[in-house]
C-alpha cells in the first residue's frame, strides 16, 4: 500500500459515499462533528432481527471521512451490533497505533493504513465510526 494519503482506493471509496441516501425511518439517527476540521457525519441506522438492516448517511467532510462512511454503508448491513462495535474499536487502534491491525478487518479498511502517519487525519477516518457507535448505543438504550 502506498504511503500517499489520498491514493486511488480512497478516491474510489469517497465516490461511493454520495450513492448512499439518508433513511426515511431509521431506528437511530446520529450527527457527529469534528470541530477542528469541520467534518460532519449524520448516520442513519435500522436493525432487523438483531442485525443491521440498512445504513444511510450524509457526509460533509474530507475524502477520508467520505470514504470511511462509504465503507460502513457497504459493509455494515447484515452485521451484528457487537461485531460492528468490535470493528470500530479495532480500527481506532489500527489508525492510532498499528496500521497492520486493519488487515484482518473489512478489506476496504486497509486503504486507511497511510493515515496512521498523519495524526491530524485520524479523526477524519474515525468520525463515521463514532457515529455508528453512537447510533448502536442509541438503539440499545431505547429498547423495551
Amino acid at each position: 500500500m502506498t504511503d500517499q494519503l489520498y491514493h486511488q482506493a480512497i478516491l474510489e471509496l469517497a465516490k461511493q459515499a454520495g450513492r448512499t441516501p439518508r433513511l426515511e425511518a431509521p431506528d437511530a439517527s446520529v450527527t457527529v462533528d469534528n470541530p477542528l476540521c469541520g467534518d460532519r457525519v449524520t448516520l442513519d441506522l435500522s436493525l432487523a432481527d438483531g442485525r443491521v438492516g440498512a445504513v444511510g448517511h450524509k457526509v460533509r467532510g474530507c475524502l477520508l471521512c467520505q470514504a470511511a462512511a462509504a465503507v460502513i454503508a457497504a459493509r455494515a448491513p447484515g452485521e451484528t451490533p457487537a461485531a460492528l462495535l468490535a470493528i470500530a474499536e479495532r480500527l481506532g487502534r489500527a489508525v492510532r497505533k498499528d496500521p497492520a491491525m486493519a488487515e484482518c478487518l473489512w478489506p476496504e479498511l486497509e486503504a486507511f493504513a497511510p493515515v496512521h502517519a498523519h495524526r491530524s487525519r485520524h479523526d477524519c477516518v474515525l468520525l463515521p465510526f463514532e457515529a455508528l457507535t453512537r447510533a448502536l448505543d442509541e438503539i440499545e438504550n431505547s429498547g423495551p
